[in-house]
């Protein structure tokens, strides 16, 4: 009994750290080899949070995705890519193929962090359920989310939305121009 309500306990002491979240860049996580990352680092810049998989119509984003971080990075800006097999099954691989099939088919520069599943419920990524506390939870692979300098959500944008869309453009534009 005592060890079930210390397990509540901490088990609503995770939830109540992530809705208590007032930034995303309160929260940490893993990269995508398995390393702590604390996404505090990205604090003062602007952040596009995409979800990816590397078997989707939506893939060939990659290319646009790593055009647009290497564009802005060294302007306050990074691409946070996470995968997630939630959709489809279409990103079925290990963390290794991942990373060797973004690097090899995109040469992917951009922060990579582990496996998330984005769909609410007790399994949920932290990183979604605080992005999803906007309104906004992914219907499919590569839907993005314009995160300000303070790691609140700015804007969202579904996987039809690509890199390359004027508005997209925009939303990120205004939130590198906001203090």
């Amino acid at each position: 009994m005592r060890i079930q309500l210390v397990a509540a306990v901490l088990a609503l002491s995770a939830v109540v750290g992530v809705a208590g979240s007032a930034s995303l860049y309160d929260l940490k996580t893993q990269t995508l080899l398995g390393k702590p990352a604390d996404l505090g680092d990205f604090r003062g810049k602007v952040t596009l949070v995409v979800n990816v998989a590397s078997y989707c119509g939506y893939t060939p984003q990659y290319k646009g995705l790593e055009a647009l971080h290497r564009e802005l990075k060294d302007k306050g800006f990074a691409v946070l890519g996470f995968p997630s097999n939630d959709f489809g099954e279409q990103e079925p691989g290990t963390a290794d193929e991942i990373a060797t099939f973004c690097k090899r088919t995109y040469d992917v520069t951009f922060p990579m962090f582990s496996k998330v599943v984005t769909h609410a419920g007790r399994d949920q990524s932290p990183v979604y359920s605080y992005l999803g506390a906007s309104g906004h939870l992914p219907a499919w692979n590569f839907a993005k989310y314009v995160v300000g300098k303070d790691g609140r959500v700015r804007a969202f944008f579904p996987s039809e939305v690509t890199p390359e869309d004027p508005a997209l453009r925009r939303a990120i534009a205004d939130g590198m121009k906001a203090n």
